[in-house]
């Protein structure tokens, strides 16, 4: 019955030739291929192919030369299959790299019939010759990207903490980069590498500093790490980001996640966006003050995640189609009360239903968040493919050129179930206390989503559910409170130990600081422009704006 399928494609295929572009030939061709379960059917695609290499030869491309080749020699056509592999590696370009299709980890089993021959190790180390110049010209150009790093700040020049604080707070040894775009290939632990692709303004100029947009892509559970990435992300999808982004001289950063390493779940790769950040920073005249995540899907998820569990770094959160919810953890939305989100929604999106997000902006109106929803109705969970999207840009881009992190605030909030995202900003919990009762006002913030949406023959068909939002599998604590004329006012709920980090932006450096938790009197003492604890968390951040030169550390 197959075969009569196959041969039934190929006929329709051939029928319409005529009709068809070559990119329709092309994937006519991918399809019967797939389909394929024996030599016919490779012949048949083959045979596509062929087709439309010879009605349109300007617009042969690299995946359909390197699939011709791969049919070929299934076939034992080994002429044709290394004709089609020459002319692969004769269109290489750092954006194509077709030199991979020869040096992959499926080269054994897609050329088999090859390599036996003659011809084939000197076509693989054409292609490891290839691959090698290409990796060296990355390497070379990280390590330019790298030249005149904030790293290596002489703390030496400075004979105590006040000028070592002054050091980091008039730091200029940025220097010019040769290039707009660079590709950076990140450790992630032992072994195993990914990358971030940065993406500087075309004016870029070392003596100024700019905003800088995480892009946090979806699919994690589809996708997996790489060591390179190269210009095509600029495109496609995020097309609208480099566009705006060039109007308004932003920095755009793109990471590469996978289905172990990410920003959403499991907890693994969660460091990754902020250790790239801090190697940017030591290369990048970044505005400290001025960093911001936005993603889709999966990515927004994420963008959400840092928000509730990891914001200190970041002075601002956007996301399209999001699930707005911590998947490795509680999810505490009152953190929101330090920084901001701003979520695009559509009425189609099976991701996170509508009648979800009507209910969690009633909730974010009630506890006066900084949270906006931009709904847009008639489009699906992927809104970002379609050129009607465009308009939430200008938007999101006004809100990175306005909005700045405001790491001093006066007032605070933190809730955490895990004590390494246990700080915000000038606050840090270090031990909680899981067994001692909540405080009255120390309470979980949750909601029903009583409709999903789900994808049935391409149908999107609503079903009745009764689910909570948010999951909280282990106790939390929180702290909340206020400075003003050097006396802080702390509460706590469910937590040990805190640590309340002090800058001259906040008080005056020569009164005694007053710490009261709960109504007691914590601590009294004159702060100091301690350097260990300068340079230290420093070399953690490598942020140039918010410097603590002190800490009181209080156990409750």
């Amino acid at each position: 019955m197959k075969r009569y399928l196959i041969i039934g494609l190929l006929l329709l295929v051939v029928g319409q030739i005529k009709a068809q572009t070559y990119a329709k030939l092309a994937d006519s061709a991918l399809r019967i291929m797939w389909a394929a379960k024996d030599t016919l059917g490779y012949r048949q695609s083959l045979n596509v192919y062929e087709k439309a290499f010879k009605l349109y030869p300007k617009q042969i491309n690299a995946q359909a030369l390197y699939k011709a080749a791969v049919i070929a020699g299934e076939l034992n056509e080994l002429d044709k299959s290394f004709a089609y592999l020459e002319q692969l590696l004769s269109i290489n370009t750092h954006l194509t790299t077709t030199w991979s299709s020869l040096t992959g980890r499926y080269v054994q089993s897609e050329y088999k019939n090859l390599l036996s021959d003659q011809r084939w190790p000197i076509i693989a180390e054409k292609a490891q010759q290839m691959k090698a110049a290409f990796l060296k010209n990355l390497k070379d150009k990280q390590e330019e990207f790298e030249t005149g790093s904030l790293k290596d700040l002489d703390f030496t020049k400075g004979k105590d903490g006040k000028q070592a604080y002054q050091l980091i707070k008039s730091y200029q040894g940025f220097q010019q980069k040769k290039a707009r775009n660079y590709s950076i290939k990140f450790r992630v632990v032992d072994s195993t590498y990914t990358s971030y692709f940065v993406s500087l303004p075309s004016s870029y100029n070392p003596k100024k500093s700019y905003p800088l947009l995480f892009f946090l892509h979806g699919a994690v559970q589809g996708n997996s790490l790489a060591e390179y990435q190269n210009e095509t992300i600029l495109g496609d999808w995020n097309r609208y980001y480099t566009k705006y982004a060039a109007l308004n001289e932003v920095i755009m950063v793109y990471p590469k996640g996978s289905k172990k390493y990410n920003w959403m779940n499991p907890d693994e790769g969660f460091f990754m966006v902020p250790a790239m950040l801090r190697e940017i920073k030591q290369a990048i005249n970044v505005d400290d003050n001025k960093v911001f995540i936005t993603g889709h899907s999966n990515g927004a998820t994420g963008s959400f995640s840092y928000l509730m569990k990891q914001q200190s770094p970041f002075a601002g959160f956007y996301g399209f189609n999001t699930q707005p919810k911590v998947r490795t953890g509680g999810t505490f939305i009152l953190n929101i009360a330090n920084r901001s989100y701003f979520n695009v929604s559509t009425d189609q999106d099976y991701y996170f239903p509508p009648d979800a997000n009507d209910s969690l902006n009633v909730i974010m109106k009630n506890i006066k968040a900084d949270y906006q929803d931009h709904r847009y109705n008639g489009w699906p969970h992927w809104f970002p493919q379609f050129d009607e999207s465009e308009p939430v840009y200008p938007m999101i881009f006004k809100d990175i050129v306005t909005r700045n992190r405001n790491a001093y605030k006066p007032n605070i909030y933190w809730e955490c179930d895990d004590v390494r995202y246990g700080r915000a900003d000038w606050l840090q919990i270090n031990q909680l206390d899981t067994l001692t009762q909540n405080a009255p006002w120390h309470h979980p913030i949750n909601f029903n989503i009583y409709k999903l949406l789900s994808y049935k023959k391409d149908s999107l068909v609503t079903t009745d559910t009764l689910v909570k939002a948010f999951n909280f599998p282990r106790k939390s604590g929180v702290v909340k409170g206020t400075y003003q004329n050097n006396v802080f006012r702390l509460e706590t709920s469910a937590v040990k130990s805190i640590t309340v980090l002090i800058s001259p932006e906040m008080v005056d450096m020569n009164q005694p600081v007053t710490v009261y938790v709960n109504g007691v009197k914590k601590m009294v003492r004159k702060p100091i422009y301690n350097k260990e604890i300068i340079i230290a968390g420093f070399k953690e951040s490598y942020d140039r704006k918010a410097v603590w030169v002190d800490q009181f550390k209080i156990e409750l």
